[in-house]
């Protein structure tokens, strides 16, 4: 007979973590409930005590990744020089695409790609997750051109939309197969593009 209700030791945050996995792996649409409560170890009744239904779960698991996997991206923001900041996260972010231990690419990225169930929700929700961090990149920059760091002239958030571009671009080349070498040479092409990187004598 089977055990309804919340199994004995059940670990909230590690049933998390193997949803991350599963909506990373496989899009919010791609991943079913059975899917989700396999990889999680728990039942669909457990599943939503914890957590709520699969697009509540989803959120949970975008924020669990942001506070974990994309701890580099927060790092980035408190380097000393503009350059650093973007170096910082285009480097980390290369790396964090290509670990062996996870999934290839970004959750962030994959997760509502081809999306249009829920009524496009999962897809906005994801664009959203991502402005949020172009914007804060976008802020440092500013802060970047007002000390004087960067050129008087440069469009801070132009610039940062051009470093989402890069990273994003990136997730979808590792999703596909691209190796950590292929994806830092895309970040040496990019770094060569940053205002002043003449002056600073950049390859």
């Amino acid at each position: 007979m089977a055990v309804r209700g919340r199994p004995r030791g059940f670990d909230a945050d590690a049933a998390l973590d193997r949803a991350v996995e599963v909506f990373w792996r496989q899009g919010y649409e791609g991943a079913s409930l059975t899917d989700l409560t396999d990889a999680m170890g728990i039942n669909r009744t457990s599943m939503y005590a914890a957590f709520g239904n699969k697009e509540e779960l989803f959120h949970r698991a975008v924020a669990r990744y942001a506070e974990a996997d994309m701890a580099y991206a927060r790092e980035a923001l408190a380097q000393p020089t503009a350059h650093a900041v973007v170096e910082t996260f285009l480097r980390a972010n290369a790396d964090a695409l290509t670990r062996a231990d996870r999934p290839s690419g970004c959750l962030s990225v994959q997760g509502g790609l081809a999306e249009g169930g829920e009524g496009g929700r999962i897809a906005q929700f994801l664009a959203d997750s991502r402005l949020a961090g172009e914007r804060a990149l976008a802020q440092r920059l500013a802060h970047a051109v007002e000390e004087g760091d960067l050129p008087a002239d440069t469009d801070p958030d132009a610039l940062a939309r051009y470093v989402m571009v890069v990273s994003e671009g990136n997730a979808v080349h590792a999703a596909s197969g691209a190796s950590r070498e292929a994806l830092h040479a895309t970040v040496d092409i990019a770094l060569r593009a940053l205002p002043g990187a003449d002056a600073r004598g950049e390859r």
